[in-house]
């Protein structure tokens, strides 16, 4: 049998999130600082008939069919392939999960000898970042991605409550679309330098979900009060991430915070490839 070609689909992290303005079509255009934790789904692929499975902890509910966007994306490269995805972040959560699988089987395919196909950013707006699945200032509805060179190594980590909200709905509360953009992104030489920076910024979707989903509030105040030096809203939630000084005491907030039946996962923040 062929040896399968596995990619790690990295859960995306919003570490700041401005939403400057609404083209005339409806889509909303977005200033993001995006970094990649080192968790996330594994993606295998195998050359064969088109086949989908899906497993893992978080695979209930997920359709193993031709709407999948992992099926979509192979279509578009023009490859049959045998594609099996092991779901290890929550559904519909804010942190790329889709879109990360997609750009997954996308890489893999590249390294099995496809072409990037054009057009990928019509699978979904956070498909050219997590194509990249390094540290990057997104920008326009997605498709401007200039990756970033100055981002330290960041221990953190990822809460989800278990209920999954809407990235529209969350999209249509907003009560201002037309906010000012980041400003210019520097280096950071250190985990406060880059949390003094990012109080500067925000998520402006995380007001408007938390209004929609109140037990975000009190995932964001749980790690605050477990120690994390910054808390915030990732995409439109519901997951939260926490921004710690030591895996230790990530290590030790993730425990903290599962005991209220939370998905909670000490990861760290994956650094900037240095000369980029």
């Amino acid at each position: 049998m062929t040896a399968a070609v596995v990619e790690t689909a990295m859960a995306k992290v919003n570490l700041a999130l401005h939403v400057t303005g609404r083209r005339e079509d409806g889509y909303h255009l977005l200033d993001s600082l995006v970094a990649f934790a080192a968790t996330g789904d594994r993606v295998s692929l195998r050359a064969g008939p088109m086949s989908l499975q899906i497993d893992g902890p978080f695979a209930r509910g997920l359709e193993a069919d031709s709407g999948n966007l992992c099926w979509r994306a192979a279509e578009l490269a023009g490859a049959s392939v045998a594609i099996s995805l092991e779901k290890n972040l929550p559904v519909a959560s804010g942190i790329g999960g889709g879109s990360a699988d997609a750009a997954a089987v996308l890489r893999g395919l590249e390294r099995m000898g496809h072409s990037r196909p054009e057009g990928i950013d019509r699978l979904g707006a956070d498909i050219p970042v997590c194509m990249l699945s390094q540290p990057a200032r997104m920008q326009g509805i997605g498709e401007i991605v200039t990756p970033l060179s100055g981002l330290p190594r960041v221990s953190a980590v990822l809460v989800n409550p278990g209920h999954e909200i809407s990235t529209p709905a969350v999209f249509r509360a907003l009560t201002s679309r037309d906010n000012a953009p980041l400003g210019a992104i520097p280096s950071w030489s250190d985990l406060a330098a880059l949390i003094g920076w990012l109080r500067q910024t925000r998520n402006d979707l995380e007001p408007a979900a938390r209004d929609i989903l109140p037990l975000i509030s009190q995932v964001l105040a749980a790690l605050e009060q477990n120690g994390a030096g910054l808390a915030r809203m990732s995409g439109s939630g519901a997951t939260c991430f926490g921004l710690f000084e030591s895996d230790a005491q990530a290590r030790k907030a993730a425990a903290a915070l599962s005991r209220h039946g939370w998905w909670a996962e000490a990861t760290e923040l994956v650094p900037s490839q240095r000369g980029r």
